[in-house]
């Protein structure tokens, strides 16, 4: 499996993972012209051949940047995945100077494995609240804030990892 910024030519399987979520209500639905618009912001997980995850690190402010339409094919579930691709978009949110990413869930216990904590939506710029308008659950959301700080020290490291047990 490898995980790199996704091309042009896979934006239509990114579509089709993205979607197959946001019929399950579980992601924000995106349109195939915006996955063109924004292709650059996409990171993708190949294995042979194949799209079977994706995610975007979308900036926001200058030190803010939001994770988006964090998917995985149904198939390749717990194998990782999510993690490689969160720290893809930690790592290049590091390289570029910020500080703090953010994403809006529905299932903030996956992110929360990893060390986001939750926060308030209010304490996000209102920059964010403008695609919300276009959410389905407008006004009524349910998804939850929540914040990753990034260290400020380079490593070969992941930035992110699963916290283990103790006891």
């Amino acid at each position: 499996m490898i995980i790199r910024k996704a091309k042009l030519s896979e934006a239509k399987e990114i579509h089709n993972l993205i979607m197959h979520y946001a019929k399950k209500e579980m992601m924000l639905p995106r349109s195939l012209s915006e996955l063109y618009e924004n292709i650059r912001n996409y990171f993708v997980c190949v294995s042979k051949g194949k799209v079977v995850g994706c995610g975007a690190l979308a900036i926001d402010w200058i030190d803010l940047a939001e994770i988006k339409s964090l998917a995985v094919h149904d198939g390749y579930i717990g194998k990782g995945i999510g993690l490689l691709l969160i720290n893809a978009c930690a790592k290049e949110a590091q390289e570029l100077g910020i500080n703090r990413v953010f994403v809006l869930t529905s299932i903030p216990l996956f992110f929360k494995k990893f060390g986001f904590t939750e926060t308030s939506k209010e304490d996000l710029p209102k920059k964010i609240w403008g695609e919300c308008a276009k959410c389905p659950k407008f006004p009524e959301c349910d998804e939850i804030a929540l914040q990753y700080e990034i260290t400020k020290k380079r490593s070969k490291k992941p930035l992110l990892s699963s916290k283990k047990r103790t006891g």
